[in-house]
């Protein structure tokens, strides 16, 4: 089984959006590196899209066969019922991650609609914060 690593809208841009906030590093560069980290212990099976509709589709079709879902589910963090619907109802741990510290940032930004569907949420350690996701889940595995 894999872990599920979906990335929501705009994240396609990582390593030319706004490198203040999101860091250098292209998306396919983080999936690299969770791949790197999880060699031998998982599979990695990513998914990016801009629109809504089409994370949850991606959600539940593949998320009940997988091992856990890591989620960056970018400004639809704020504002989609529907996307922490999809998320509640996944038998699987979703681990929430954000690059930047959403908490320290505009007052829009610092409440996910997301989270309480989640296991938990990873914020602010840039890429790394994919890594802490990955391992989190990994632990996870061990305690079921």
């Amino acid at each position: 089984m894999a872990i599920l690593v979906v990335n929501g809208p705009n994240l396609n841009r990582l390593g030319a959006r706004d490198p203040s906030q999101y860091g250098t590093l292209t998306l396919e560069a983080i999936h690299e590196r969770l791949r790197a980290r999880a060699a031998g212990r998982a599979e990695i099976r990513t998914f990016q899209s801009n629109h809504e509709g089409a994370l949850i589709d991606f959600l539940q079709a593949e998320g009940p066969g997988s091992e856990g879902v890591i989620l960056n589910p970018g400004a639809f963090t704020h504002s989609s019922y529907a996307l922490h619907d999809a998320v509640a109802d996944l038998p699987v741990p979703v681990i929430e991650v954000h690059l930047s510290n959403i908490h320290a940032r505009e007052e829009w930004r610092r409440r996910s609609v997301i989270a309480p569907a989640a296991k938990g949420a990873i914020a602010g350690l840039g890429w790394v914060s994919y890594l802490a996701a990955l391992e989190a889940l990994l632990a996870l595995r061990e305690t079921r």
